[in-house]
């Protein structure tokens, strides 16, 4: 079990962007969000097209919006918890998650098909990301 961050620093709104490295050797970028009692780890991208990033790692993390995280490209919303999409051209599909659990304010991450990199995106080494707030 690694640490990822604090539950403090997890944005109300946006995200919060972190690499883990895959059990194969390859990177793959993460966001956390907030929804209603918790938070929740998805891989960064839409179900739709998945080279179209979520969080965009310029400065505001991914785009929520009534507890749902928000396509930036097509407008299709996920559920911040469950992941799920109703709507949009990614409707009926699922963001792919990454487990992780909370423990004493701290967010840590459980997922045994990865591990932790860095904090921020696949290109920004070991410099932090952006948590900046995007908001609607």
């Amino acid at each position: 079990m690694e640490r990822i961050t604090s539950t403090d620093e997890v944005p109300e709104r946006g995200s919060y962007l972190f690499t883990v490295t895959e059990a194969d050797g390859s990177k793959e970028e993460v966001i956390l969000v907030r929804f209603e009692d918790g938070v929740a780890a998805w891989k960064n991208f839409c179900q739709h097209e998945v080279d179209q990033r979520l969080d965009r790692g310029v400065g505001a993390g991914a785009a929520t919006r009534d507890g749902e995280i928000i396509c930036p490209k097509h407008g299709s919303s996920f559920d911040a918890e469950t992941g799920y999409c109703d709507n949009g051209k990614a409707a009926g599909s699922t963001l792919v998650e990454v487990d992780v659990a909370v423990n004493r304010g701290d967010v840590f991450l459980t997922d045994d098909d990865c591990e932790f990199a860095h904090e921020g995106g696949i290109d920004d080494g070991d410099m932090p990301g952006s948590t900046s707030h995007l908001s609607f």
